[in-house]
């Protein structure tokens, strides 16, 4: 008769594949997981709190840090939630512009996600193919905003600067490559027998379960739920493009990674309509005050990052400085089904299952 006893086992903080400082408790029994604890806090910087003694400006560089794979989308959260209280409408160009880099933004995500995944899981030149192209786009959004990560380009009321001459001819010749990668990267991967041996039928969760937990984006798309608030609830200029919502009926690890990789391909749908709508020339910022006073009040507004729905809530007192400032980050709810998810679990499938769920601690820890 085999006798086991449970262990109790540290996943990070400082672990390869919690990509960040996060720590997992877990006891085990034999290989089977009995219990798994996450442990946040780690990388706690305090931006609500710290956002109360600072004017609305001094605000939009601690939105690059937050989810700093995906800088342009906080950026232009926290600023459409000031412009919604202030009623600014914005120029035609800023709008195109600001769809633009959010989107480059979103498929620089996924790549990253799509090659450390598959480095987790075992396959090393994934990685390198996802972050050649990553680094086109970090070249595309450094030559517009002057940065490569955390890209502080949004301003209340438009953007910082305009698209240097060749920009945007260069962004339209990324398109029709990306989409050949795209290819390349199922050939390699998506129908790779011990790829799928990993991921199929691992991390499953239902429709009902995903609404309970307040899942988001593919997360929440991988079970058949068909939301996205692009379409939904549209904001900025998303009405005007055509574009598909990546959904999948089966709710595991393989359902979120293709609707990831489609939604790559959504995006470049996206990036080529506004490229081809986009006025040459026109207006990149709308006329606001020097000093951002939004009047006393509240506001709340959501829109849809490469990890889900990013929420941004104000509370205004009429002065610089806000008087409440609150994010609802999508990677710390859609973290918090991951103690379901590995109860009962061998823990080789620990890491297939985490990192399926996509989570930046940065956004976690806020």
């Amino acid at each position: 008769m085999i006798r086991t006893e449970e262990m109790l086992l540290n996943v990070g903080p400082q672990h390869p594949s919690t990509h960040g400082v996060f720590r997992l408790v877990l006891k085990i029994d034999g290989e089977i997981i009995t219990e798994a604890t996450p442990v946040i806090g780690y990388l706690h910087r305090g931006t609500e709190k710290l956002a109360e003694d600072l004017q609305y400006t001094q605000i939009i560089p601690y939105t690059d840090r937050m989810d700093y794979l995906s800088a342009m989308t906080n950026n232009y959260v926290l600023c459409h939630a000031v412009e919604t209280m202030m009623e600014i409408e914005l120029p035609e160009r800023a709008e195109y512009l600001r769809v633009l880099v959010m989107e480059l933004g979103r498929v620089a995500s996924h790549l990253v996600w799509w090659g450390t995944y598959l480095l987790d899981i075992g396959a090393v030149s994934p990685f390198l193919y996802a972050f050649r192209e990553r680094e086109m786009i970090i070249n595309l959004l450094n030559e517009l905003s002057g940065a490569r990560l955390t890209f502080n380009y949004m301003r209340i009321g438009g953007v910082k600067w305009d698209a240097p001459d060749g920009w945007v001819e260069k962004v339209e010749e990324f398109i029709p490559y990306m989409r050949e990668q795209l290819k390349g990267y199922h050939d390699l991967v998506s129908g790779n027998e011990i790829f799928l041996n990993r991921v199929k039928g691992i991390g499953i969760y239902s429709k009902e379960e995903a609404l309970q937990y307040s899942l988001s984006g593919a997360n929440l798309r991988c079970t058949g739920v068909k939301w996205d608030l692009r379409v939904d609830e549209p904001y900025s200029i998303y009405n005007r493009f055509h574009f598909d919502i990546p959904v999948r009926e089966k709710g595991d690890a393989f359902a979120r990674y293709e609707c990831r990789l489609e939604e790559i391909e959504e995006s470049l749908k996206i990036i080529e309509q506004a490229v081809e709508q986009m006025p040459r020339q026109g207006d990149i910022m709308a006329k606001v005050p020097k000093i951002i006073k939004p009047p006393k009040g509240e506001a709340f507004v959501r829109i849809e990052s490469p990890r889900g729905e990013i929420g941004c809530y104000i509370a205004s007192e009429g002065k610089k400085e806000p008087y409440r400032l609150k994010f609802r980050r999508p990677s710390f709810y859609n973290l918090q089904i991951l103690p379901k998810l590995l109860k009962g679990e061998n823990i080789a499938n620990l890491i297939t299952i985490l990192g399926a769920i996509d989570i930046v601690l940065g956004e976690v820890d806020g």
